[in-house]
């Protein structure tokens, strides 16, 4: 397990059904691709938001990792900071964590998956991303992976804003991007899902080439506890960014049920 970099906002006791929401993003990401959310939410939450093992200021830990890892390095950080039950909001490879802790911890009372899949692609195309960046570097994905991202709209009217998240694929370390695929690669959770008897919001991006909304719905529909499903129009992989209102009011909606 690692001990991941985090940031905390909000009340510490909030008087709210979920007092906690715990937030697990992209592959390629770090806790940047949440601002908006923490930002809004942290009005009435105690929003926690975290780096996967190798991305942003978590540390690398080489070697390959599983699903299971990634979800047990979420578990050890919040245990720290005395999180006694949580909401759980993940989006992508933090949507398969999320997934993982929604079925298995007994702490997590409400969850959201945005824009996520109980698997993803076939294996090998992801042992040759992780391939790829240990002889390359993250920087040879970050073009492809941000036009997944964000729709070409989007694109087109926010060039800074695209460099910057560009940036942040590009930065990432190879071994974290790399060991993230791998877990990416075994991921397959359909069989599981049923175990999920909390209530979940599934969104999904009405462009998503990755993750498009059929898969969502199929995660809301396979779940045995009381789904909501959401669709943002337009919107691609990371909504969270390009429509982050309608984002933001989605979640807050859920967890304050």
């Amino acid at each position: 397990m690692a001990q991941l970099h985090f940031v905390e906002y909000g009340p510490r006791k909030a008087e709210t059904p979920q007092g906690t929401l715990v937030f697990i993003g992209s592959i390629g990401s770090t806790i940047d691709m949440w601002l908006p959310q923490l930002d809004a939410l942290s009005d009435v939450f105690r929003v926690i938001a975290v780096d996967h093992r190798g991305h942003g200021q978590s540390p690398v830990i080489e070697g390959p990792a599983s699903i299971t890892d990634l979800a047990s390095d979420v578990q050890e950080t919040i245990e720290k900071l005395g999180v006694d039950t949580y909401g759980v909001v993940g989006l992508s490879l933090g949507g398969a964590v999320a997934q993982y802790l929604a079925a298995n911890d007994p702490k997590v009372t409400s969850a959201a998956f945005l824009c996520t899949a109980p698997k993803f692609g076939t294996p090998e195309s992801w042992h040759e991303r992780a391939r790829t960046v240990r002889a390359d570097s993250t920087a040879a994905l970050a073009d492809a992976v941000v036009g997944r991202w964000f729709s070409e709209g989007w694109i087109a009217e926010n060039p800074a804003s695209t460099a910057f998240y560009r940036n942040m694929i590009a930065t990432t370390p190879a071994e974290g991007y790399a060991s993230c695929s791998e877990a990416l690669a075994a991921w397959d959770f359909a069989d599981e899902l049923p175990k999920i008897s909390v209530p979940v919001l599934v969104l999904a991006g009405a462009d998503d080439p990755s993750t498009p909304p059929e898969v969502l719905k199929g995660i809301g529909e396979a779940v045995s506890g009381e789904s909501t499903y959401v669709e943002i129009k337009p919107g691609a992989h990371v909504p969270t960014i390009e429509a982050p209102q309608e984002v933001t009011d989605a979640l807050r909606a859920h967890f304050t049920k």
